[in-house]
């Protein structure tokens, strides 16, 4: 149950939009197992004088920060794959590789509120967070 914020620096048509967060959230189901019904992705577009980037990008429209909270458990060599299968969908739709940057914040399970106030630790979710 990942939830992701991708921030942009640009204006994107509505089915841009749409396949920005469909990419971020098939590299979560991909890389971290995650049922595919399980969509908590957000996008926020920003104009560009409120979203400063680093200025050797060749593209600074194209900036994107993709923002992951999710459980804490992955190996290492989920995270890798999450972070190459992000770029590696993003990057068809215009959005260089080197243009995006990924943080990832883990979180136990017994400080993540869900299913009507439940801590995610007393839940069972449906999906195995060790991969």
């Amino acid at each position: 149950m990942p939830g992701a914020v991708i921030e942009v620096r640009r204006t994107y048509s509505p089915a841009e939009e749409v396949s920005i967060i469909d990419a971020v959230h098939d590299a979560l189901v991909a890389a971290f197992k995650i049922p595919q019904g399980d969509k908590h992705v957000r996008l926020i577009a920003h104009e560009p004088h409120r979203f400063g980037c680093p200025p050797h990008l060749t593209e600074p429209d194209r900036a994107t920060i993709v923002s992951i909270d999710c459980f804490a458990g992955r190996s290492l060599a989920a995270k890798r794959t999450l972070y190459a299968e992000i770029v590696g969908r993003l990057e068809p739709l215009g959005i260089p590789r080197n243009h995006v940057t990924i943080t990832l914040r883990e979180i136990t399970q017994e400080n993540w509120g869900i299913r009507g106030g439940q801590a995610a630790a007393d839940v069972d979710l449906g999906f195995d967070v060790n991969v």
